[in-house]
């Protein structure tokens, strides 16, 4: 059961999930993550640790456990903050995943590296110069098992998938970039427009953006003003709400409850709200067929060296440029705003200064900023490469499993939705299954 919204676009802010495919809509259908072991992901690291430092590198199977919960189990274990604690990504919490995780231990030793939870088991660990940041990793190995599908349909997932090692993948946000009610684009604009009532209200209250069925007493509570039952409700993983209305049973105005929200919550919801303007401009270019095409006016990027470079036209007319777009070692990118972001010109600039006023904002408005992110290019485009296919029957039911690996940042999720029916969450529906992380 669902709380329902009270309006058909919560605060006029539209849905940021990817609407564009680079194929033609799938004619297979099929479920993903019925079951935790369907789900495998496996980090590839940027970097080997040395054996020598202050930080003890972790290499960590987990299962079931959003981030924040592998996190605190870390934390707690080695009796230290949870800052002192680092990682290259956050890992889906419906599956089983491998990633590295660091902890900074300087002159001593743990008695032992195992945490004392079932869910949490370490592969390996040893000693490195640095922590761990977002970022420091290659990219992930995925093998997923689709069920509820026919495995004789393997042939057909196949001649999809090397039609996207070809072309690539779409490099859209994946709906697990917007959370689990699907709206930190949402908060991320309102915290942007100084909108603090109604952020309050998209964050607590029962109208605005969907929420499961077990948070609506909590949120009646809080739209009648029974703030201390409010503040009782939410669970450990809903930390933002808590730090809320904490703030507002002290007597602080809306503008300061948001504001005691940590300041890495506040950043990545207006993070979430750069990736929803560059899905908008992504779905722009699937609908002109041009994902795959590099044009005059756009800013491309080199896939190795990640460097950026605006396309005027003697760098069009290089003999070379088009062999580079069709080998991959070139791809247009889309917009992160921010101060620091290249901008393209021409037709381009006004296709992403479209999206970013679809959303209510100006890019003074973004760049101006100090809680958002500095501003970047994405690539419209990522590599898929090693792919594997097969089919069958185990004790759980028929399924097709795929495996393959995408560049860090890439979603999963973008390229299975190219592959079969039945992957995109529907904001008319919700998508609860996961903790509020």
């Amino acid at each position: 059961m669902l709380t329902s919204p009270d309006s058909e676009i919560p605060f006029g802010i539209p849905c940021a999930l990817p609407q564009g495919r680079q194929l033609p809509p799938p004619e297979v259908s099929g479920e993903i993550k019925t079951r935790d072991e369907d789900f495998l992901v496996e980090e590839v690291p940027l970097y080997q640790p040395s054996g020598e430092g202050e930080h003890l590198y972790l290499f960590v199977q987990k299962q079931g456990l959003a981030h924040s919960e592998l996190q605190r189990s870390i934390a707690r274990h080695f009796k230290v903050k949870e800052s002192a604690i680092g990682s290259a990504g956050m890992k889906d919490r419906r599956a089983i995943t491998r990633q590295m995780i660091s902890v900074h231990l300087p002159g001593r030793e743990p008695g032992s590296v195992e945490p004392r939870d079932p869910n949490i088991q370490v592969l390996w660990s040893a000693r490195h110069q640095n922590k761990l940041r977002r970022g420091h990793l290659l990219g992930n190995r995925f093998s997923i098992r689709i069920r509820n599908t026919d495995p004789l349909k393997a042939p057909s997932i196949l001649r999809r998938l090397r039609q996207l090692e070809k072309s690539g993948v779409p490099n859209y946000y994946g709906h697990q970039r917007f959370g689990y009610r699907l709206n930190t684009h949402r908060l991320g604009a309102l915290l942007l427009k100084e909108r603090w009532d109604d952020l309050l209200s998209e964050l607590l209250g029962v109208g605005g953006s969907l929420s499961p069925e077990r948070q609506r007493i909590t949120r009646e509570h809080f739209d009648a003003g029974r703030l201390k039952q409010c503040r009782s409700g939410w669970s450990r993983n809903e930390r933002a709400e808590s730090m809320a209305v904490h703030a507002l049973i002290q007597g602080r105005s809306p503008r300061d409850a948001v504001l005691s929200i940590k300041r890495s919550m506040l950043a990545f919801w207006t993070s979430a709200l750069q990736s929803a303007i560059f899905n908008q401009v992504l779905d722009a270019r699937l609908r002109d067929g041009l994902m795959d095409q590099v044009e005059l006016g756009d800013v491309a990027i080199r896939h190795d060296s990640r460097r950026q470079f605006i396309c005027h036209p003697e760098i069009l007319s290089e003999s070379d440029f088009q062999q580079q777009v069709e080998n991959f070692d070139l791809s247009a990118t889309g917009p992160m705003w921010g101060r620091h972001m290249l901008r393209p010109f021409g037709p381009k600039l006004d296709t992403e200064i479209q999206a970013l006023n679809a959303l209510g904002f100006s890019p003074d408005q973004l760049e101006s900023c100090d809680i958002i992110e500095r501003g970047t290019r994405r690539p419209f485009r990522i590599k898929l490469s090693n792919v594997e296919i097969d089919s069958g029957v185990d004790a759980h039911g028929s399924y097709i499993r795929t495996a393959f690996d995408l560049p860090r940042g890439a979603y999963a999720t973008v390229v299975l939705r190219e592959l079969v029916t039945g992957i995109d969450p529907d904001e008319a529906v919700g998508l609860f299954s996961d903790s509020a992380d």
